[in-house]
């Protein structure tokens, strides 16, 4: 059972090869804490009770709130059961943030690592959404931002070689890459982004210290500066387990392209005859 907007929903465990069952403990567990089910300083229920209403063994439930403790959700009281943290994350966060506010941010709250810096030919997708001509290099970084000393995103980014030329690995220790850009006299004008979900591969699961397959979120950004020409294809991936994607949106946008459009890759229509 676990809480959506304080209705109780029935949810049953997976109990498909290669699907932990602790693991999904652990994100319904953490869903009703973090929607109010079980607030700060409330006790959760037992092992008895939480093995009786998931059907799952001792050894799992003790493994799924083992890694709520350690998270920081829960704590246990010796002789008095386990409790909610007082000190849980906030449940909203302001989205009053410009892009390079945004950016900004960002780089002030994380710590990156340079993994690779490069000047080599773009994949097909890319070189065409950076208008760039078949065979023309781009310069191309990832970097890894942890907060805390905790993974907490992957970016890759593309910059055309006529603008990126000072990206690079050296000025990417000390600086952005928007801050670098700005610095070559970019200056930003529009950004598409599109969000979509995927399964981490061995590249991904090993830097962000997830498990093979685990569901990330993906951002794609094509920045283009004032005169509409693409400068920048950033892609970022993230755990939603430790972070959240946050758009904030006027009211006179929402009804238009600019709040985001959905669309759905099914493939071709079927023929009529």
């Amino acid at each position: 059972m676990f809480m959506n907007n304080q209705v109780k929903i029935d949810v049953a465990l997976s109990r498909a090869p290669g699907t932990s069952l602790h693991r999904q403990l652990f994100v319904i567990l953490r869903d009703q804490i973090l929607r109010g089910l079980y607030p700060p300083g409330a006790a959760i229920p037992n092992e008895e009770a939480l093995c009786t209403e998931f059907g799952v063994s001792r050894i799992t439930v003790r493994r799924a709130v083992a890694d709520l403790e350690s998270g920081g959700y829960l704590i246990k009281r010796h002789g008095r059961g386990t409790f909610v943290s007082d000190n849980l994350p906030p449940a909203r966060l302001s989205a009053t943030l410009g892009l390079l506010d945004s950016l900004r941010k960002s780089a002030n709250e994380t710590q990156a690592e340079v993994l690779n810096v490069e000047t080599t030919e773009p994949p097909a997708d890319i070189a065409c959404q950076l208008d760039l001509v078949a065979g023309v290099p781009a310069i191309h970084a990832v970097r890894l931002r942890r907060r805390a000393g905790t993974p907490v995103m992957v970016t890759e980014a593309w910059v055309p070689e006529a603008i990126g030329h000072a990206v690079t690995r050296r000025e990417l220790q000390k600086r952005a890459l928007y801050e670098i850009l700005i610095a070559q006299g970019v200056r930003f004008g529009r950004v598409v982004q599109e969000i979509t979900a995927v399964a981490a591969n061995p590249f991904y699961a090993r830097l962000l210290k997830t498990e093979l397959a685990t569901p990330l979120v993906r951002l794609t950004r094509l920045l283009y500066d004032v005169k509409r020409r693409p400068v920048q294809h950033l892609t970022v991936h993230i755990s939603p387990e430790r972070s959240r994607l946050l758009m904030d949106v006027s009211i006179d946008a929402v009804n238009t392209l600019a709040s985001g459009s959905i669309f759905h890759d099914l493939g071709p229509e079927p023929s009529k005859s």
